[in-house]
């Protein structure tokens, strides 16, 4: 049996990391004894901490499925083409398991698709070794538990949905953790961003969406201090605007997320500004916006944003 690759999105966050990880375990559980897990990108200090806690190597990093001898590939965490890896359309897509919208994806072959709208891809896959009836091991639970935290910022983000709660509370007990003071502690890890250079700041987390015609870079990061983070706007718009012209970005979205207080500060630049504002109702001032209770992309963001740019 050929080699077949397991992974999430490119700057892979906590969920694209523990979804893949556990994925391919439950994949060789199931006869699929050459899944390997991989990633898309150098793991983030939350995910690290994650690994660390738990015992678990980070996968390795690659950047194509045919350097490494592998035709066929599972994706967990995301399915639209420019997020994945980038030989993505030369390889066999032999599933996916996401928790986002579907989007610019097409095969050739047929696959099993699962797909669920819940607040992480690693609660679907939960659900996939309890369906199996499967015991999950105490580093997996981890892993999945902390890919459900981060997404969800600890059940507080409205992308949570009402079946998170349990898988929550059981992973926890899995993962021999107690679930709030584990989950602070992981989300404080990934809130180190003074250090890090405004270049890496604005792709710790980001993703590119193609809206009706324009490429839209939407990033986020985690803080509990917005202010600090807005200290450095003068350098993070230089990066922006790097990152603008090198990749053909029309738009490029930064969301500054308190953690704390549940809100989000909006900085924007690019040719459609107009859109971005109509899309929140607000008018950006210096660039950058009070966004109040925003703190998830895939809901409070991106869905506003494709309607804006599709009028």
């Amino acid at each position: 049996m050929s080699k077949i690759l397991v992974f999430g999105h490119q700057n892979p966050d906590t969920d694209a990391i523990g979804s893949s990880y556990a994925f391919a375990e439950l994949s060789r559980l199931r006869g699929l004894d050459t899944a390997e897990v991989v990633a898309l990108g150098d793991v983030n200090e939350e995910t690290a901490f994650a690994l660390d806690y738990f015992g678990v190597p980070a996968p390795r990093v690659i950047t194509s499925a045919k350097a490494e001898g592998a035709d066929q590939v599972i994706l967990t965490d995301h399915n639209e083409f420019q997020q994945s890896i980038s030989d993505i359309r030369d390889v066999t897509i032999l599933g996916v398991v996401d928790h986002h919208r579907v989007a610019n994806f097409e095969t050739q072959a047929p696959l099993f698709m699962i797909l669920e709208p819940v607040g992480s891809a690693s609660s679907i896959v939960y659900r996939q070794f309890k369906a199996d009836g499967r015991e999950i091991p105490k580093a997996t639970a981890g892993l999945l538990l902390s890919g459900l935290i981060s997404d969800t910022l600890l059940l507080k983000s409205p992308t949570t949905h009402e079946t998170d709660v349990k898988v929550a509370e059981d992973l926890a007990k899995i993962a021999g953790v107690d679930l709030e003071t584990y989950g602070l502690a992981l989300l404080k890890a990934g809130t180190n961003l003074a250090t890090k250079p405004a270049d890496v700041l604005i792709d710790i987390d980001a993703k590119t969406f193609e809206l009706n015609g324009h490429s839209v870079r939407v990033a986020q990061v985690n803080t509990v201090d917005i202010p600090e983070v807005l200290a450095r706007q003068s350098e993070i718009e230089t990066a922006i605007k790097a990152a603008m012209q090198a990749n053909g970005y029309s738009d490029f979205v930064f969301m500054i997320t308190d953690i704390v207080n549940s809100n989000s500060e909006i900085l924007a630049l690019g040719q459609n500004s107009d859109k971005v504002e109509a899309a929140f109702n607000f008018e950006l001032k210096d660039n950058h916006a009070f966004l109040a209770g925003a703190v998830s992309r895939k809901k409070q963001v991106v869905p506003q944003l494709t309607e804006s740019f599709s009028k």
